[in-house]
């Protein structure tokens, strides 16, 4: 599978099998060092953060070299056929690890866990611990199984479970950006998709404790959040009388006295449009951002409410995966082509401004070349800021491995890839071009990768922008910048006062 360059944070390849480093928690110290790696969406590395949490409290320290471990953890991935590859071939690395430190402990998190668990634990005999994404409160104590001399298994899923009162350590992180899960697991059944089945039934997390750690986030520095959830228009959370916020809550004083767009109180249900609300009032210079919707969910609520607030960013995340009803049928997506056009058209209409990303599919069961054109003809009416892009991959325990045929042969996928690809770079430096000689707020993220001399940070639009270090500015600030010139994935400029 292939996908083009973006700025879109839901999964960011850079990252792919990052090992986390953190400082000790003092007093806590147990002697024995962690070592873990992430691999797959943003969801996957926010999860890692948890667990860093919970074993930071029972003593764990973190190191950079898996060599010198005592517990190694992989979380994992069962999206991309290639973070399945990558995940094996690092199994056996750490395989050869603890063959020179028998005492060794290794384990497998996240959503292979529950798929492959006998044959991580028994056919080959990789792993001593398997732990779902429901399961990581258990650590301490299956790591103590295996301490004992016994192989440790929870895969259990949960409908209560969103770990919203653990505090996630924050990994790797440039202490201005940073993931707020909302909500946890998946209740869509796309055909292609092991989501569900990995991560369970769709659960929301308390609004009162995800404004709260908003609001921590920010007095600590931070200027951006992303709130994570598979699909975050259908967040719902409910309760009769919602509690007092604490005093780190400050926000909550004024949020709920608010009402929604389309006049609901926030005593009781809360929808995302409400809770985004919510984290808008947390402070004008916290951007909010989030991932991913879904658009058999996203409602003209959430796109006024995008509007009404200047720091809810203008970038919405939209997955089509294919521009024919039928194979939408097919994938199981609740929504057909019209739908989707409708969807975008109220975007347009609300947001002019604002910038759209997408997911594309090609070469899904029994997809013709006329249907193959339909996608390719989506892309053209939306014209998408950028996209990720895949050939169909048949995933094992999945709707669609069990129902239809992966028919479509390899180079006919292949060819299918390259000519939206070439669309998608063309649309995509069209849109950026598109963009030069106006200015935009940028938030400083840190140097660019290429030049200690440039700056880079985010566009409201989430388009990447570089530009000439000023003294006068320092990451976490706001700046604006007069687009000069751009790439298909980069605007560049400079500093205006």
């Amino acid at each position: 599978m292939m996908d083009l360059i973006s700025q879109d944070k839901t999964h960011d390849e850079s990252r792919q099998g990052e090992a986390l480093l953190l400082d000790p928690v003092a007093g806590k110290n147990n002697g024995r060092k962690l070592y873990i790696e992430s691999y797959g969406c943003a969801m996957n590395f926010s999860d890692s953060e948890i667990v860093a949490s919970i074993l930071s409290e029972s003593g764990f320290e973190t190191t950079g070299d898996f060599n010198n471990a005592d517990v190694i953890f992989i979380n994992t991935c069962s999206i991309r056929e290639n973070a399945e590859t990558r995940v094996r071939n690092r199994l056996k690395e750490f395989k050869v690890a603890k063959g020179k430190n028998p005492g060794m402990v290794v384990g497998v998190l996240g959503c292979m866990a529950e798929r492959l668990k006998s044959k991580f634990l028994e056919e080959e005999k990789l792993v001593d611990v398997v732990v779902g994404p429901d399961a990581y409160r258990d650590l301490p104590n299956l790591i103590e199984q295996v301490d004992s001399g016994q192989k440790a298994v929870n895969v259990l899923l949960s409908r209560e479970e969103t770990y919203a009162d653990i505090s996630p350590v924050r990994l790797n992180t440039n202490g201005i950006n940073a993931f707020v899960s909302i909500m946890r697991g998946c209740d869509n059944m796309c055909s292609f998709c092991v989501v569900p089945f990995t991560r369970g039934r769709e659960r929301s997390r308390d609004p009162f404790s995800i404004v709260n750690e908003c609001q921590d986030l920010f007095d600590k520095g931070y200027r951006e959040v992303t709130l994570l959830g598979q699909n975050v228009d259908s967040y719902k959370w409910s309760q009769s009388a919602p509690p007092k916020p604490s005093p780190e809550g400050r926000a909550l004083e004024e949020a709920d006295q608010k009402v929604s767009p389309t006049g609901g109180d926030l005593e009781g249900a809360v929808n995302f449009a409400n809770l985004l609300e919510m984290v808008a009032a947390v402070h004008p210079d916290l951007r909010v951002r989030f991932s991913t919707s879904h658009p058999k969910d996203i409602t003209d609520e959430v796109l006024y409410t995008m509007a009404k607030h200047d720091n809810i960013c203008k970038y919405i995340h939209l997955p089509v995966q294919s521009g024919n009803s039928r194979i939408l049928e097919l994938m199981n997506r609740t929504y057909d082509r019209e739908w989707y056009i409708n969807r975008v058209d109220a975007i347009r209409r609300i947001m002019p401004e604002c910038a759209i990303s997408t997911d594309v599919i090609t070469g899904f069961c029994t997809e013709t070349d006329e249907e193959h054109k339909e996608t390719v003809s989506m892309m053209e009416y939306v014209q998408y800021d950028f996209a990720y892009m895949f050939m169909y991959s048949e995933r094992p325990g999945t709707l669609a491995a069990k129902r239809y045929a992966d028919d479509i042969p390899e180079e006919v996928k292949a060819a299918r890839l390259t000519e939206i690809v070439a669309l998608q770079q063309r649309m995509s430096l069209g849109r950026l071009q598109q963009q030069i000689g106006k200015v935009q707020k940028v938030l400083i993220e840190g140097f660019s990768k290429k030049s200690k001399n440039d700056y880079a940070g985010r566009t409201d639009q989430n388009a990447m922008m570089v530009f000439p270090v000023d003294e006068r500015f320092k990451p976490g600030m706001y700046v604006n910048v007069i687009a000069e010139q751009c790439t298909t994935a980069t605007l560049m400029g400079s500093i205006v006062d």
